[in-house]
């Protein structure tokens, strides 16, 4: 028995075809070089969506040591200070403050600072 592909492929070629929109030369125009950059950017696309919240993550960090060691007091022990205190700020926030409203930050560290001292 034969079995005609004639739709289903041109379905599945125009699908990868359209997913290439952008590439440049062959890698958009023709199937099997389109087929190859679709497959390895959706890989990276993947593996970076990881990624993301990692450096996001190291950013925030970053931000907030910054912040403390201009208020004197290092990383490890503020946020071990919040802890003491019962203060709920993830590190988003965190380092939102401490870039946009240092002085709410600088409130914040002395809270920590006192929870440490007790």
């Amino acid at each position: 028995m034969r079995v005609k592909t004639g739709t289903i492929r041109k379905a599945r070629h125009k699908k990868v075809l359209k997913q290439a929109k952008g590439y440049y030369s062959g890698r958009r125009k023709h199937f099997k070089k389109a087929k190859e950059q679709v497959e390895g950017s959706l890989q990276h696309a993947f593996r970076d969506r990881k990624r993301k919240k990692r450096d996001f993550r190291k950013l925030w960090i970053t931000r907030i040591n910054a912040a403390c060691r201009l208020n004197d007091i290092s990383y490890s022990r503020f946020m071990h200070g919040l802890s003491l205190a019962n203060v709920e700020l993830d590190r988003k926030v965190l380092a939102d403050m401490a870039m946009n409203s240092p002085e709410n930050f600088t409130n914040v560290v002395n809270t920590a600072k006192e929870a440490l001292n007790k």
